[in-house]
């Protein structure tokens, strides 16, 4: 996927990939950088197929699932079944607008608060 590879380079001559920038504000890993890449380029999918497909425990997609729902980035579906047990969720990215916006919105913030710092930062280390 190409998110994998694109890379931005900073002020300080550093390339960064998108995935860093996850990581810095979302404190997003790896793996849950994988699963959000998988929901996303399969629209729908379950927790079962995320295991299969990604190879890795069903534990730890569940944890990366989880994370990814509470930040905002997938939802998650309650489907119906006659039979008893646990329930079943089918997980959905955000469509490509609204994660856009989120992301885009969050990036300021993060930007924002670094920004409000620095007056602090210049009086604490030049003197008033």
């Amino acid at each position: 996927m190409q998110l994998e590879t694109e890379r931005i380079t900073l002020p300080s001559g550093k390339e960064a990939k998108l995935i860093d920038a996850l990581t810095f504000c979302y404190d997003i890993s790896d793996t849950e950088f994988k699963v959000l890449q998988t929901v996303i380029e399969k629209k729908t999918i379950t927790e079962d197929e995320l295991v299969e497909m990604l190879k890795l425990s069903k534990a730890s997609v569940n944890r990366s699932l989880n994370k990814l729902v509470s930040l905002g980035f997938i939802e998650r579906e309650k489907v119906q079944s006659n039979k008893g047990g646990r329930p079943k969720y089918l997980y959905k990215a955000l469509d490509k607008e609204e994660l856009m916006k989120k992301l885009t919105e969050d990036f300021k913030k993060c930007s924002e608060m670094f920004i409000n710092t620095l007056p602090s930062f210049i009086r604490s280390s030049f003197g008033s």
